[in-house]
């Protein structure tokens, strides 16, 4: 199944990434920004890079978000709830994806939680029960993603509704990666926590790419 995969700061390595493997895979991109001439010449990079047939657009945010099936949130965690906030009535009724990891930009290797738990459950309580939050990919190296590499690297996908993840684990899919439902948005805790912990990995062996297998489940 196709959707209009919106994504709210995708000029960035996360949005773009992401944008270019759901854009391959067949599925309309909107790049989404504050600013409307960032969002096109993203869409425009991103465009020479793909066949002919790709469908991506750029676009401000909010239009975006009132154009899309399926919302994808890649702003740093600075921007996350006034994003959020300005955008609450157009994400009604819709799937947000939240990438979003609560980084202190001075310690990225500690863990640091907001006071609601996780990024995800902070974007659940602003936007409240009529958006379907989702928590996934916060634990990918984008930099691969925009260059065709084989990823080894799963994707932990927690949140609200069971659908909506099953939603969300075939995107993952569509990304080239394996994903696993990880249950309910409460478990974002880990998945955002991770992030800081890789991060520490990638510093102290000089990489870049440092990622979660799950094993021991049959395919």
């Amino acid at each position: 199944m196709t959707y209009t995969i919106g994504i709210i700061g995708g000029t960035g390595r996360e949005g773009k990434g992401l944008a270019y493997r759901w854009a391959k895979a067949g599925h309309q991109v909107i790049i989404g920004s504050r600013s409307e001439e960032k969002a096109l010449a993203a869409a425009a990079d991103l465009a020479a890079m793909l066949p002919q047939d790709a469908k991506i657009l750029g676009m401000t945010n909010a239009e975006a978000v009132a154009r899309c099936d399926i919302a994808v949130l890649t702003v740093p965690f600075s921007a996350h709830a006034e994003t959020l906030t300005a955008l609450k009535d157009l994400l009604k009724g819709k799937i947000l994806i939240d990438v979003t990891v609560p980084l202190n930009p001075a310690k990225v290797t500690r863990v640091s939680m907001p006071p609601e738990g996780s990024a995800a459950q902070q974007a659940q309580k602003i936007l409240g029960e009529e958006v379907q939050v989702v928590a996934a990919f916060q634990n990918i190296a984008y930099e691969h993603l925009l260059n065709d590499e084989k990823v080894e690297c799963d994707v932990l996908v927690c949140g609200t509704g069971k659908e909506a993840r099953r939603t969300v684990i075939g995107l993952v899919q569509d990304v080239g990666l394996t994903g696993w439902d990880a249950g309910v948005i409460e478990n974002a805790v880990v998945l955002e926590g991770l992030t800081s912990i890789l991060i520490g990995l990638n510093i102290q062996h000089k990489v870049s790419s440092a990622g979660i297998k799950i094993t021991g489940i049959p395919e």
